[in-house]
């Protein structure tokens, strides 16, 4: 049983206010938590004093290396350690740790994903003290390593992670924000982009996992014929957590705790071996800084318990995937929520100017925020009955909805829809306010009350991108209405015109249906929004001149940097899909057509030796089974060759998009041929002749 206590462990392994206030000078203190809550421009001389109280800190809790602790552009972290370690002359080792290298850390860039923004031979990389996102021990079998969170840049200075362009557009949010509230008399000394991440994950026998080659190379099966029993009962979905996989749960909210992440949240999820671990609001930077450590903790603790954690968006065919749900807000520094609409939303001008504003940048930005999260993964969910169609669209509710239309008919509405009482029938239940509007799982932009929750970003996926681009795409928005509504003579009467106009010109975004349904797709055609199903076709979006414009005109990323986001978001499609062919091609060649030949043979002798037997007994069932076998054994052999063939020739193409664009059209296609064969042969080869855990074997419960 755990003995953890929640209240006293808390945040223990954080360099947080309290450690601050204990290990800084006073003034220190003072001035990096003035810079931290107001934003302030960091005062390089404070380094050197914060760098001797993180060491001090840090090595009395058995630290003897830290880390820069950064993510490149592989949607994952990375680092290089150092120890607190240097040499005099009198050969006598001292503990130093300073403030230029708590700053500043220096690695390789040319060896992480750059888009072309650095030759091999260019090396210089710079890691950036992100001072606002706090440094956190992380103890690995008693090792415990100080990790500074850091941006990343290039020699050049631009942008090689997702985090400086993050804290770019929270920036950029922040500003945009004050200024709009200033229309209302309302004052702010800033206002935090908020994020709240829902992260889904499988669990599954490491023993079984390491028996399959797709999993290890690729983190999905490849191949793999329907179980008997899936998701069809939906007697997963929310059911009694058990015991192996709570004990699991536990040590891994223990863990997260002493980071500090606020771990809040956990059930099963709907498909068999799924679950979910949601966190609790906090600024995006450290939102995502802790989702990363969220990921990274579910994969390490899995192994102490015999298990894997699959964090692809998609490893199982037949049943659901696994999303990373993004709920975003905006909340000043006094605590207001920018995005609620209080208890009269049709008179609450402020609110509704907010929500016209991000209504109109999912309008204009749809393909934008597609290639967001343009993943492989997404090749094989987005769309499917079990996550956000990829045709963009925004759900905001049947009260707002109903705000909406008056406004757009009458220019104001008169009043809003309530929620009503749940009727109970039963005396001792308590008495239960509805909410005044359903939710929309189908939506990929979804109002859900207070934020709005991106639906699109898949398991394994950074959130930062995301993030980043709806804090750039709706301050660009609060600019616009901003710089019209400043110049009114009548504000009252102008802003109410400006929201009409805002939900008029796009209405079309807004849909509270079925986003599945083949109805939608035709409706959405004539609507003419996004519909991209192919992330190949949505990643061109980062270099649209209209795209370059907005977010160089805002500094968050510069011409240079949103290429780079289009040569490595290729590149990334390219490399796994690559990977995952020359896997599908070992595994039928070295595994399954030899296992499948092998059974054949056995049906043979069978036939031979009934004939030697008595001619006159009956083995029609054998040479049926021998016939479909050989069939499908040859339609595996020339697909397989296919396969092979055009990855070598997708392989040879220098141009990124054409090579991208070989890979999804020629390579992709006979994937799913092989595994056609495939899995049609392990429904007929012996269990016990098969190569590899079927889908029953991995996705039985524990």
């Amino acid at each position: 049983m755990s003995k953890f206590k929640l209240n006293r462990n808390y945040g223990k392994n954080v360099f947080n206010d309290a450690m601050m206030k204990k290990y800084l000078p006073k003034t220190v203190y003072e001035k990096l938590k003035k810079t931290i809550g107001e934003r302030e421009e960091l005062d390089s001389s404070l380094a050197k004093y914060v760098a001797d109280g993180i060491m001090n800190w840090a090595t009395e809790n058995g630290a003897t290396h830290y880390t820069h602790w950064f993510e490149p552009l592989n949607d994952s972290t990375a680092e290089k350690q150092n120890a607190f370690l240097q040499t005099p002359q009198n050969k006598k080792s001292i503990l130093e740790f300073s403030g230029s290298e708590l700053i500043k850390g220096e690695t390789d860039a040319s060896s992480f994903p750059t888009g072309n923004l650095r030759a091999t031979f260019e090396a210089r990389g710079y890691t950036i003290w992100d001072c606002t996102s706090p440094a956190f021990l992380r103890t690995i079998d008693g090792i415990v390593t100080l990790c500074i969170p850091t941006a990343f840049i290039s020699y050049g200075g631009e942008s090689l992670d997702n985090k400086a362009p993050l804290l770019r557009s929270m920036q950029v949010i922040s500003n945009e924000s004050v200024k709009l509230l200033k229309l209302f008399k309302k004052s702010a000394k800033r206002v935090d982009s908020m994020l709240g991440v829902e992260q889904e994950y499988f669990l599954v026998d490491k023993d079984k996992y390491m028996q399959r080659k797709d999993l290890i190379y690729c983190g999905r099966t490849l191949v793999g014929a329907k179980s008997a029993k899936g998701q069809e009962l939906d007697d997963h979905y929310y059911g009694a957590i058990r015991p192996k996989v709570l004990k699991f749960m536990t040590e891994v909210n223990e863990e997260l705790w002493l980071l500090g992440v606020p771990a809040k949240t956990q059930h099963n999820e709907v498909a068999p071996r799924q679950h979910e671990l949601a966190c609790i609001y906090e600024e995006a930077n450290i939102s995502c800084d802790h989702n990363q450590l969220v990921m990274e903790t579910l994969k390490r603790v899995a192994e102490k318990h015999g298990l894997e954690c699959l964090l692809h968006e998609k490893p199982f065919k037949w049943v659901n995937g696994s999303g990373k749900h993004n709920n975003w807000s905006l909340v000043t520094d006094k605590g207001l929520n920018l995005l609620n609409p209080g208890n009269t939303p049709h008179d609450n001008l402020q609110f509704l100017l907010v929500l016209s504003c991000v209504i109109a940048a999912v309008d204009k930005y749809a393909i934008l925020l597609r290639a967001s999260c343009a993943t492989p993964g997404k090749e094989q969910r987005l769309g499917a009955s079990e996550a956000p169609p990829s045709i963009i669209s925004c759900f905001i509710g049947e009260q707002l909805n109903d705000v909406v239309d008056n406004f757009i008919k009458n220019g104001f509405a008169a009043d809003s829809k309530k929620g009503g009482r749940v009727k109970k029938e039963v005396n001792t239940l308590p008495e239960l306010w509805l909410d005044v509007t359903d939710r929309n799982r189908t939506s990929p932009f979804a109002f859900t009350g207070n934020k709005f929750e991106f639906r699109m970003v898949g398991s394994n996926d950074s959130c930062a991108m995301p993030i980043t681009i709806i804090n750039t795409i709706v301050a660009s928005e609060f600019k616009i209405a901003t710089d019209k509504l400043s110049k009114s003579k009548n504000f009252n009467e102008d802003v109410k015109k400006y929201i009409q106009e805002n939900f008029k010109n796009h209405k079309k975004i807004i849909f509270s249906g079925d986003g599945y349904s083949k109805e939608w797709e035709e409706e959405a055609k004539k609507r003419g929004l996004c519909g991209v199903k192919s992330i190949v076709d949505a990643i061109p979006a980062f270099i649209d001149k209209d795209v370059v414009k907005l977010f160089s005109d805002f500094n968050v990323l510069s011409e240079n940097e949103l290429k780079c986001r289009y040569e490595v978001g290729l590149e990334n499609y390219i490399n796994i899909t690559n990977i995952e062919a020359l896997t599908l091609i070992d595994i039928a060649k070295k595994l399954v057509l030899p296992a499948s030949i092998h059974y054949t043979t056995r049906l043979a002798n069978s036939i031979n030796s009934i004939k030697n037997v008595s001619g006159d007994l009956d083995s029609s069932v054998q040479k049926e089974l021998l016939e479909d076998t050989l069939k499908y054994i040859r339609d595996l052999k020339t697909d397989t060759d296919i396969l092979e063939e055009n990855t070598k020739k997708a392989q040879g193409i220098k141009d990124v998009k054409e090579k991208a664009d070989a890979y999804r059209d020629k390579v992709s296609v006979y994937m799913e041929k092989v595994r056609l064969s495939v899995d049609a042969l392990e429904m007929i080869v012996d269990k016990e002749m098969w190569p590899m855990p079927s889908y029953g074997d991995l996705l039985t419960e524990f």
